[in-house]
């Protein structure tokens, strides 16, 4: 992602992500073999970036990148929002710097990545604590949904809530005491997604 660049995406639950995964290798390139990532996610204590639904956050897989995300709106019937992104050299430096400035760890979160490229379109699995997602992202809407179709997924199950949105949504459904979205909150829950009315795309 260029400094500056509209990020185009839009991301779908499904419940067998092992099937998905397997049409994608066979018909695209893979990119980046599963990787585990860790992230955090930095708020001011006021919390205005996240009242003003912007996003601050330092990640950790193959590299360490520093990110920006301005807040979103629908185009297309995907995702659009502003995304600045920058390779930093460490991840524990990194975070000093950002406490030094007054931002604070909100959220700490987890996932399993695995990306591939199929024509323009990034199309990402992700094994995130409280399920498996398709993320895709391209240069426009027609080439995302041409994606989801050659991955047989349905269209009208696509997600545009954020990762850390849902995890809110779930907190809030199931009365959670929990701050990060981290594997070891989520052993013991059996399909989270569906009771906040989620549709999985490979139904």
């Amino acid at each position: 992602m260029a400094s500056g660049e509209q990020e185009l995406e839009i991301k779908l639950w499904v419940r067998d992500l092992e099937a998905v995964r397997a049409r994608a290798a066979s018909q695209s390139t893979l990119v980046q073999p599963r990787t585990y990532e860790i992230n955090l996610r930095f708020d001011l204590p006021d919390l205005s970036l996240s009242r003003t639904k912007q996003v601050l956050r330092l990640r950790q897989d193959q590299k360490v990148t520093l990110t920006y995300k301005g807040p979103g709106s629908t185009a297309g019937g995907v995702q659009a929002r502003r995304e600045i992104e920058l390779t930093v050299d460490h991840f524990e430096t990194a975070r000093h710097f950002l406490e030094a400035l007054g931002y604070q760890v909100q959220l700490i979160y987890e996932k399993y990545r695995t990306t591939y490229q199929y024509h323009q379109v990034i199309v990402t699995m992700d094994e995130m604590p409280y399920g498996g997602f398709v993320e895709l992202e391209g240069p426009d809407g027609e080439s995302i949904r041409e994606a989801c179709d050659w991955l047989g997924l349905d269209w009208e199950a696509r997600i545009l809530d954020s990762y850390t949105g849902l995890f809110e949504r779930i907190i809030q459904d199931r009365h959670l005491e929990i701050r990060d979205l981290v594997f070891d909150n989520f052993t013991q829950m059996t399909e989270p997604l569906a009771q906040i009315g989620l549709m999985p795309a490979d139904h």
